[in-house]
Order: structure tokens, then sequence, then C-alpha cells
């Protein structure tokens, strides 16, 4: 899979992407991430990406050529174009595993005040990450590059890991996790997960999973 990134910022990319299972999957050619520099599609000497609003109003606007001349120079027929709005869909788990079957996603990272209404007419998906006011994009083309990444087979290691997390069914989180020592301050381990009766233990973590919001 390929995920390219429009953005004004690439540096805060460098630190997430270089560790954990983000790096893994690319040392391992699981996963290629590339960051496109929408200032190198900027207009002019100056390499202008925003203008004043039309009608007037606080702040600056992303100019819509920039933004189609960056996605246009690495899209292929393959491609599926992403839009990081505070308009779009709230992300969720179903809409990540979908995105991972696909080959090749194109994420836009907005800034400033906002983007020039005509940059949507690029996107396949929009998409948010909550409720809540953010400086840009980039915080959520990283929130949605982990999600999608992990889901890659053999990014996890276990075929399994990734399916048989929180949010899997889109109502179930996950069931509590124990590990050495198995009692610590008075604290100790459920006695079914020392007993290693499989059946027993697989019953018990359904009982512990809860639904969503319940």
């Amino acid at each position: 899979m390929k995920i390219s990134i429009v953005t004004l910022f690439p540096d805060m990319f460098a630190g997430p992407f270089a560790m954990s299972m983000l790096a893994k999957a690319q040392e391992k050619g699981l996963a290629e991430i590339e960051l496109i520099d929408l200032r190198d599609f900027g207009i002019g000497p100056r390499r202008q990406v925003d203008d004043i609003p039309y009608g007037g109003g606080d702040g600056m606007v992303l100019r819509p050529e920039p933004l189609f001349a960056a996605v246009e120079s690495v899209r292929t027929s393959e491609s599926t174009v992403i839009l990081l709005s505070p308009q779009g869909d709230t992300l969720r788990q179903e809409l990540v595993q979908d995105f991972s079957q696909l080959p090749h996603l194109i994420l836009l990272c907005g800034h400033y005040e906002g983007f020039d209404e005509r940059i949507r007419t690029l996107a396949d998906h929009q998409i948010s990450i909550g409720d809540y006011v953010l400086t840009g994009g980039e915080l959520p083309a990283m929130v949605l590059t982990d999600a999608v990444v992990r889901l890659i087979p053999g990014v996890l290691g276990g075929e399994r890991s990734a399916l048989d997390e929180s949010f899997s069914d889109g109502v179930t989180l996950e069931h509590p996790h124990y590990t050495r020592p198995e009692e610590f301050r008075g604290m100790s381990v459920p006695d079914v997960l020392l007993s290693g009766h499989h059946q027993k233990i697989d019953d018990w973590r359904k009982q512990k999973s809860r639904r969503k919001n319940s």
C-alpha cells in the first residue's frame, strides 16, 4: 500500500513515522509513505499557497491551484483522495478497514483558516477525527495513517491481532488484559486466565468485553 500525504509541514511527520509499527511497515516494504510538500506547488517566486478570503474575514485560505497540482502529480487510476476536514465523516473502524484494502491513498491536510471550497471536488472521501478544532490536518493524517497501516497483513505479526481488537466488530470494547506479576499491590490476575482452559478463557473475554457507550 502507498500513502501520499500533501502537507505544508512535512517535518511534523518525521518522528511518528520513524517509530514503532509505522517504521516496521515501511522497513518491511508493506507500506510506502510519501510526504508531498505543498509549498513545492506554490504560485510565483514566493511559492504562495494561500490568499485572503473573498467577502472578507479573518485568516488566510488555501488556494485551489497548489492542491490540484499536488494531487495531480501523484494521482493514478488506483488512487483514492481523502480530505481531512472537520466537515467530513467521523473516522470509524469500518472505514479504516475499507481504506486498508485500497492500493493508494492521497491524504490532503488543510491549514490556516480553511481551504477554497473547490478543493473538495478533488476528494473521494472527507474524513474528520472528531468534533473539535485543530490547527491543521496533519494530526488527523497521522491518526488515519496509523489506523490503516496496522491493518495491513504482516504489520502486527499475528494475522488476527488487528481483527481481534477494540471496535473491530463495530460495537464492543476489548476485554481486560493482564501480564506478570500474578499479584501486584493486592490485585490479582483472574484465576481463569491462569487455568490454561482455552474455552473458559475465551468465554471470560467475551463476557468482559463491553458494548461501546454502554
